[in-house]
């Protein structure tokens, strides 16, 4: 029911839903006193602004090459004019006029959670200028400005905790509900909203390249699509047209009475398939958005469906991506917090990623780092330098052997585990400790992978670039299918190629070398909408919260929405032929038949509506 489209704001079909009920309700008490020529008059002008504005659509959609469904309403009330039936046309323009209303209302109550993002858009921040704030717009915004983020406001742009704490609502990127803290240097993403004290916030990266930006323009995008299903419909909607047509002659030449190819056409209205797919899919896509999936277009939930194979990245998906400390061994005369403070201290001077992962480590310990001094930096071995008068040195084992003039680290390190990352310690040169590092395989992975099994995957493949043998490893540890390691981008693209040839694939990653597996599989799945990343924008879903789980109740959506969109279009389709062969026997007049299209027309959408509906736990059934 695409009436207006071009035409209307929400103002003028409420207006044209007024015009239709005056001259329904005029007519009604004119014909009630008596007065039938005014009566019919009045039902007249209640019908012809409705349908004017309808002609007007339905040329306007030639003019572009389309044939719409709305021809069969525009005939119904066209007809009853001219076969003398005013009050029926007066009937179908109201319940054609209404029906959009309730479309409209439809569509609003599914996009809801979507378009929520677009109206929190930042407009204005407040800038340090020296000691000074301006109020700035946020085009103006540039990496490394330090602005005031106060309570109540919506972060303007990606950065990090300039000092302290922030405690942010991240629910219209994430879903969860409960508040976030971030603590100094912590990466706090645009479209979050500050919900306790106001901090500074030092900006990363421009407005328009900042999440929320990103995710607006996804959602814009998404609110345009059209999904596979729906110009499905559209094309059986031709074919219903034709069968309207048909039936509605045949009624006439039959029976000799044309009120029954009236009552046909009134009935015909084929709303069951021009509503209940897009309402649907976009009831789908809203639920997707509200539990921090972004489905960039309505294909994309319709593919997703299909998917048989899933297709995993290990690092950031399977894993964190980011190294964690996961133990700390100590020679005699040693504690454990000690080393790690000390060697904390001093990789306090060093970007290099184990440095991260151990300034962390010792901050959640609650450990106090010193200042150290006199650094000196090996790229990609080790650094050594001065930390509370001590010397000390951090790195791999044979660096720190190397500089020290007792003990070996190597002594240490036996019986680690695949995959971990040992990093040595000595102070005033003897050896000890070491403190290991390894990529933890997130502790809902092997839940999550039996969820995606519960909606219907029956492959599941691991491509890593990383190792073979820590791939090899992972994979063995969550039952996987298949795991492949050491894979460039090139190799990964193969994979996905080889298992399209057997069942619908998705490809789920979250790095750059990951963009063009995931544009070559039949769904690819982006972990976190990062600024312009390239696998966000190769990726036909982004994840907006780092949580796995929420694919795996993306994939239950995908399949109770296109459930509901078939079951909708079944039933609707099926109760107007049967109203439509009631009306071609003539036991179901032109005003009568007027309402039940429309109580058709109501039981489709509440049906489509259901697609709103919360996960139940554990997904029970939603693949079925």
């Amino acid at each position: 029911m695409g009436l207006f489209t071009g035409l209307a704001t929400a103002r003028a079909r409420l207006l044209l839903v007024v015009i239709a009920l005056l001259g329904l309700a005029g007519g009604g008490i004119a014909f009630l006193t008596d007065n039938g020529a005014w009566a019919e008059r009045l039902w007249s002008a209640g019908t012809l602004p409705v349908l004017a504005a309808l002609i007007i659509e339905i040329f306007s959609a030639l003019r572009r090459g389309q044939i719409g469904l709305d021809i069969v309403a525009g005939l119904s009330m066209s007809t009853a004019l001219a076969f003398g039936e005013p009050l029926a046309g007066n009937v179908v323009a109201l319940m054609y006029a209404g029906g959009q209303q309730l479309e409209s209302f439809a569509e609003g109550r599914a996009r809801r959670e979507m378009t929520a993002l677009l109206g929190r858009v930042s407009r204005t921040a407040m800038r340090y200028a020296g000691n000074l704030l301006e109020e700035v717009t946020i085009e103006s915004l540039r990496p490394g400005d330090r602005i005031l983020v106060r309570r109540g406001e919506v972060i303007p742009a990606d950065g990090k905790v300039a000092a302290g704490e922030a405690l942010l609502n991240e629910a219209a990127l994430t879903g969860e509900a409960l508040p976030e803290r971030r603590l100094a240097d912590e990466e706090i993403l645009s479209g979050s909203t500050c919900v306790g004290d106001a901090f500074d916030l030092v900006v990363a990266r421009e407005a328009a390249e900042s999440t929320y930006a990103n995710i607006v323009r996804l959602v814009e995008t998404a609110q345009k699509s059209k999904a596979p299903m729906v110009r499905m419909a559209d094309r059986y909607a031709i074919w219903f047209l034709l069968f309207t047509v048909v039936l509605a002659g045949a009624a006439w030449g039959l029976s000799g009475d044309r009120l029954r190819a009236l009552a046909v056409l009134v009935v015909a209205t084929p709303c069951p398939l021009i509503l209940a797919v897009p309402v649907a899919i976009i009831s789908g896509m809203s639920r997707a958005a509200a539990r921090g999936v972004l489905v960039k277009n309505g294909g994309a939930l319709e593919a997703l469906a299909r998917i048989r194979t899933v297709i995993l990245d290990k690092t950031g998906t399977l894993t964190f991506g980011r190294a964690a400390v996961t133990g700390i061994r100590t020679v005699e005369g040693w504690d454990q917090d000690e080393i790690l403070r000390l060697a904390a201290s001093l990789d306090q001077a060093s970007a290099h990623v184990t440095a991260e992962a151990l300034v962390t480590a010792a901050h959640e310990r609650g450990l106090v780092l010193s200042s150290p001094s006199e650094a000196q930096e090996t790229a990609g071995t080790g650094i050594e330098g001065i930390v509370e008068g001590r010397r000390v040195v951090v790195g791999g084992s044979d660096f720190v052997r190397s500089r020290s003039a007792a003990g070996n680290p190597r002594a240490l390190g036996t019986g680690l585990a695949q995959g971990t990352v040992v990093v040595a310690v000595a102070v005033d040169g003897t050896v000890a400790g070491i403190i290991t590092l390894a990529d933890p395989i997130r502790p809902d992975a092997a839940g999550v992978l039996a969820a995606f099994r519960k909606a219907g995957i029956r492959r599941i493949v691991l491509a890593s670039g990383d190792r073979d043998d820590v791939v090899a490893d992972v994979g063995h540890r969550l039952q996987l299918d298949a795991a492949q390691g050491e894979l460039d981008p090139a190799a990964k693209v193969e994979v996905v190629l080889r298992e399209r040839a057997a069942a619908a694939v998705m490809m789920v990653g979250d790095g750059v070398n990951d963009a063009p597996a995931l544009a070559a599989a039949d769904v690819g799945v982006a972990m976190g909408a990062r600024g312009s990343a390239a696998s966000s924008e190769a990726a036909d879903i982004v994840l907006l919260v780092d949580r796995l789980d929420r694919l795996a109740d993306a994939l239950f959506l995908a399949h109770r929405t296109k459930r509901i969109a078939l079951q909708s279009v079944i039933a609707g389709i099926g109760l107007s032929v049967m109203a439509m062969a009631v009306a071609s026997l003539g036991f179901l007049p032109p005003v009568q038949g007027a309402l039940t299209q429309e109580l058709i027309d109501v039981a489709v959408i509440l049906n489509a509506l259901r697609a709103l509906r919360p996960i139940p736990a554990g997904g029970t059934d939603e693949h079925s």
